[in-house]
């Protein structure tokens, strides 16, 4: 008996601080206005993507003292970019990044919990930690954390979130619901929460949501990342998207899972990816080299440089050699609150194998960037990019894809009207959502009642 075909998981990441926007494309638009990110959630919508997926920038990062010439300055805070799009969408989920580093479980719980009633049941929280004393310097009660103390203060700024959601349970709910005028029990919202890093005692005031509580992605890589995704989370994003590692990656997650008393379809694997769609796959090819150099201007290749650098290369001509000079070592670094910092663990081995490359392939400065950086994840004809989507998700290297466009907001409607309707031809993507809670859409059991959609069921039952 053949395995059953599995269905893929789309959504939308509204680009935010990153080097993946052309924002010199004469089609690239506003980062602020709310007509951009109504444009992108309509569009999502329209191709019956699971969710939109909003990232949040603490601070604007800084290299060499100076803003980073590619943070969007004044981008609207989540919630209430969330909160607004709740109103202009039906069934759309809308996930957002809240940091568990700077803010308290009330007040998150609260608004997440307003975000699910105000949406009907379509809200995720992306919980991340940050890593950096810079960004905390925003914070006077947060302040920074080391490295080890932040999973240790997520964990349980999530357990307790949950506690606070889950406080409006079963015969404590409201007895009028739609008035919110009396309690069938005076338990109602209370709660009680003492541990390492939080002790608090109260009622929370938001009952219980549509879809139990908000549905809960996470996004680190690390071992820790894994297992606190294995542990708690509904969905993790991926970098890996190649075959063998996007595989190697799932395979890792999921096998976590039983340990938590967790069967693999209660976790999503779900890594970004970004595209290229052409009338052919030669003229994709062409365009995604014309993206690629969009992206990397010569001062983006400069700035890139600096990270590994860390010292001013400013003097050095981008479509020239690779500096000869060595990178800095030092604990106080050029570039402030940018997480590629930390990729580069041996900074001076890195410029040896960017040197040797740079040599052998007769790279400039901005060649190097451009082949090393972040490329392109499917580049083709809608057909090519559809059956590329399918062969990964049907061999276990994921459950689907976050698309990240490089035009806002309209670089999504492409995939929206090309590639969608091969997908939902071969049968392996809905043609209309089942139902209309984000859950729902994920497949994912209620919190509550433990039942599935169809689509969930099926997952379990493959």
């Amino acid at each position: 008996m053949s395995k059953p075909l599995k269905q893929i998981h789309l959504a939308a990441h509204f680009p935010g601080v990153n080097n993946t926007t052309v924002w010199s494309d004469p089609a690239a638009g506003s980062h602020i206005e709310f007509s951009s990110f109504a444009h992108f959630a309509r569009t999502a919508e329209r191709a019956k993507f699971d969710f939109l997926f909003l990232a949040e920038g603490l601070r604007l990062r800084e290299q060499g003292g100076k803003i980073y010439d590619l943070d969007v300055v004044g981008r609207p805070d989540t919630f209430t970019v969330l909160a607004a799009l709740a109103a202009v969408t039906d069934r759309l989920g809308l996930t957002g990044t809240i940091n568990s580093t700077f803010n308290e479980p009330y007040e998150v719980a609260r608004q997440f919990a307003s975000l699910d009633h105000l949406s009907g049941g379509r809200a995720a929280w992306n919980v991340v930690t940050s890593w950096d004393a810079f960004t905390g310097e925003n914070f006077r009660r947060g302040g920074f954390l080391p490295q080890e103390e932040r999973y240790s203060r997520a964990k349980e700024f999530l357990a307790t979130a949950h506690e606070l959601f889950d406080s409006w349970h079963g015969d404590e709910i409201l007895a009028d619901q739609a008035t919110g005028t009396f309690l069938r029990d005076a338990r109602a919202g209370a709660f009680t929460h003492q541990g390492q890093h939080f002790d608090i005692e109260g009622r929370f005031n938001v009952p219980r949501s549509p879809q139990g509580r908000p549905v809960i992605f996470q996004a680190g890589d690390s071992d820790e990342g894994r297992e606190f995704a294995a542990a708690d989370a509904d969905a993790i994003f991926s970098r890996y998207a190649t075959l063998k590692e996007g595989q190697a990656f799932y395979t890792d997650v999921k096998s976590r899972l039983a340990k938590y008393g967790r069967r693999p379809e209660d976790l999503l694997i779900l890594p970004a990816a970004t595209f290229v769609l052409g009338d052919t796959d030669e003229e994709a090819a062409e365009l995604a080299h014309e993206v690629r150099r969009q992206q990397v201007s010569g001062a983006t290749a400069i700035k890139h440089l600096e990270f590994v650098w860390n010292r001013d290369l400013s003097a050095y001509d981008p479509e020239g050699p690779l500096p000869d000079v060595d990178p800095v070592v030092a604990e106080e670094h050029i570039s402030r609150g940018r997480a590629q910092v930390r990729m580069y663990r041996d900074p001076v081995a890195i410029a040896r194998e960017w040197r040797e490359l740079a040599e052998a392939n007769k790279w400039s400065i901005r060649d190097l960037v451009i082949n090393t950086g972040n490329r392109q994840t499917f580049i083709g004809s809608p057909a090519t990019v559809a059956r590329i989507i399918n062969e990964f998700v049907q061999a276990d290297a994921s459950d689907g894809f976050i698309l990240v466009p490089h035009i806002t907001p309209g670089g999504l409607d492409p995939f929206a009207d090309r590639v969608v309707p091969l997908l939902q031809e071969q049968g392996v993507f809905r043609a209309d959502y089942e139902g209309t809670t984000l859950r729902d859409h994920l497949g994912l059991a209620h919190p509550d009642t433990g039942r599935r959609t169809a689509a969930g069921a099926e997952r379990a039952a493959s």
